[in-house]
């Protein structure tokens, strides 16, 4: 088994990623809590928030020093197959300030630079276009839609939506 990723701290021009740990419980179950979050990413305790942060190299997204985010990062390193699979959710008192945005673009030019690594994928719901329009300003392109790919909080399938961005 390939130890666990190690995640630098990294900084943008107005966030800040930090490994999440666990004085981060609180702050992300309560921005998963946030309605707009909740529908797309289901319901989460601080139990599920703490076992995440265990299984799941992720980043703390800090906005003016305050935890508004959370970045996954699940990198393949294998050298026939190397990619890094993001997930990002955002609060919604920071949301449409091109945070997730700049939080992706920072976190995708560290894995380029220091892991060497040139495709990303992310994998929104069809349904959040917000999402969407923000993975795509990233340079994000749609690959192809995955039918019935996850339960959403009501409990129905939901379709997904594969996104990769692949540089040079």
């Amino acid at each position: 088994m390939a130890d666990r990723l190690e995640l630098p701290v990294l900084r943008g021009e107005r966030v800040a990623l930090r490994p999440a740990g666990e004085g981060d419980v609180d702050a992300l179950a309560a921005i998963l809590a946030e309605p707009e979050v909740h529908a797309w990413w289901g319901t989460y305790d601080t139990g599920r928030v703490r076992r995440e942060l265990a299984e799941i190299p992720s980043w703390a997204i800090e906005v003016d020093g305050i935890v508004s985010g959370w970045l996954h990062a699940n990198e393949e390193p294998e050298p026939d197959y190397p990619n890094v699979a993001f997930d990002v959710l955002i609060s919604e008192r920071v949301r449409d300030g091109g945070y997730g945005r700049e939080a992706l673009r920072t976190a995708i030019e560290w894995f380029a630079r220091e892991r060497g690594h040139h495709r990303f994928t992310i994998d929104p719901a069809v349904a959040n276009e917000r999402a969407i329009r923000a993975y795509e300003a990233v340079g994000f392109e749609r690959v192809g839609v995955l039918h019935r790919y996850e339960r959403g909080p009501d409990g129905r399938w939901r379709d997904g939506l594969l996104m990769e961005l692949v540089l040079g």
